[in-house]
């Protein structure tokens, strides 16, 4: 094996150069640990966005991704498989919904769904052709398409990538009064994250959902929830409409999909919705495949009783308390839903990525979003045991940053 600076200085010198991560090379992974090429050991405390919410390599997942290499990995969507049928069948009864669309990426899912609203709103609402929009929330984080970036406000993935898509509105998130003045005769969807991940873990005010679903009722658009993060238990319920009571009629899925194994996602909708796409009109070689399929399922059996979704914002809530009760001088807020944390760092003091790297050292993996945002989001599997270890090292380190003021 070679040694963790070669690795690094190969990846460097031949993979481009779109990530910046933390100098640490991962060769082996179980449960919330994870071990680097030199043996040290570390607390998967980002779990790959949520991708990872059983964690690395679990038993279940693993057994049903092997039981298919067995018997079959790829046919592509010119055959029927004996895994989609009941893949598609199982996720439509999770979300309560007809119709199942499988893709790979979560930006697909995202993309998907925006052709989807937007045949849509020609077919149903009788926009005209080519004049359908879409609003957005400042603020978003839906993925890196040259389609979606034309409606993100990051500069870094935004900028010097045009020409850029027209058809999208972009509105504060959390603000139903501007959601009210963006829509028209025109606009056949609203888009948003029920929770803003990459921006920070950002919740809406308390009934924003309810106002957004009331909305978009009354002016006869579709209301696109875009749960590749959200969903399948990171905040503590199935899904993070689900804190409002409020059933969108696009779900977009991904990221805990695949299990943390395959890529997998997927656009549910009723069949009033995904029944406008007819054979070629959009499609995807692996989207569907049987080894994801095979894991999707077994994925929702994990989390069809909700039990490891509400021990998980049991054991989030604890460690936000945790945290907050100690005062760090250089944190300037908490924000908690479910297992999930966002930690934000005084600029004068320390940068986001500072703090990661003294996690790191610590045997603690987060990732820094926006500069001086911290994201606590381990494992939904993670014991109160292995949580507290983490907490302890992650309050040596907040407690550790220089003083403000």
């Amino acid at each position: 094996m070679l040694s963790s600076d070669r690795y690094r200085t190969l990846e460097a010198a031949h993979c481009a150069r779109n990530y910046d991560p933390l100098p640490v090379v991962i060769a082996r992974g179980e449960g919330v640990w994870v071990e680097d090429v030199d043996g040290r050991r570390y607390f998967d405390a980002l779990s790959a966005y949520s991708a990872l919410n059983f964690g690395h390599r679990h038993p279940r997942l693993v057994a049903a991704a092997v039981a298919q290499l067995d018997r079959l990995t790829l046919t592509s969507r010119a055959f029927h498989h004996d895994q989609l049928g009941p893949f598609c069948a199982e996720l439509a009864a999770f979300c309560h919904a007809d119709l199942v669309l499988p893709m790979n990426t979560g930006a697909e899912g995202v993309e998907t769904a925006i052709k989807v609203a937007r045949k849509w709103g020609y077919e149903h609402k009788g926009v005209p052709d080519g004049h359908a929009r879409i609003v957005v929330c400042d603020g978003n984080f839906h993925g890196r398409t040259t389609t979606i970036v034309s409606f993100s406000s990051d500069p870094l993935a935004r900028e010097r990538f045009g020409p850029y898509a027209p058809g999208f509105v972009s509105v504060p998130f959390g603000d139903a009064d501007a959601l009210r003045a963006a829509i028209d005769r025109h606009t056949v969807a609203f888009l948003l994250e029920p929770v803003q991940g990459e921006a920070g873990v950002i919740a809406p005010p308390p009934g924003y959902l309810r106002s957004a679903r009331d909305l978009c009722d009354a002016a006869g658009i579709l209301l696109i929830a875009d749960e590749v993060q959200t969903g399948l238990g990171r905040t503590g319920r199935r899904f993070a409409c689900d804190h409002e009571d409020v059933r969108p009629d696009v779900y977009i899925l991904g990221k805990a999909l695949g299990g943390g194994i395959v890529p997998l996602s997927a656009v549910v909708a009723d069949e009033e919705v995904l029944g406008v796409l007819r054979p070629g009109e959009h499609g995807s070689t692996f989207g569907g495949n049987p080894i994801a399929c095979a894991v999707g399922r077994e994925v929702l059996r994990l989390l069809e009783d909700g039990t490891l979704a509400a021990d998980a914002a049991r054991l989030g809530e604890q460690a936000a308390s945790r945290l907050r009760a100690h005062a760090f001088s250089a944190v300037t807020a908490i924000r908690q839903l479910g297992c999930w944390i966002g930690i934000d760092l005084a600029p004068a003091v320390v940068s986001g990525r500072e703090a990661c790297e003294r996690l790191l050292e610590q045997g603690v993996l987060c990732k820094d979003t926006h500069g001086q945002t911290v994201r606590v989001a381990p494992p939904l599997i993670a014991t109160a045991e292995e949580f507290n270890w983490a907490l302890a090292r992650i309050e040596s380190v907040l407690a550790g940053l220089p003083k403000t003021g």
